[in-house]
């Protein structure tokens, strides 16, 4: 399980990313579009760790939503 950010990107696309994996991001058209995406990109960015035989690093959730 991993946390995920989205929120719409300046060109009308969805933009999802993964912090707990550096670079690891994707987009959509629409928001369950993007969701879809950063799932196979998760799998794809873990499976390319393990591959190499990298560690994966852990999931850290810990999330804050300021009000401004």
């Amino acid at each position: 399980m991993r946390q995920v950010v989205i929120h719409a990107g300046e060109d009308g696309y969805w933009v999802a990313e993964c912090p707990s994996l550096p670079g690891c991001l994707s987009q959509g058209r629409t928001r369950d579009e993007a969701i879809l995406n950063i799932k196979e990109a998760i799998h794809a960015y873990t499976i390319a760790l393990e591959e190499d035989h990298l560690p994966v690093p852990e999931e850290k959730f810990d999330t804050l939503v300021v009000a401004v």
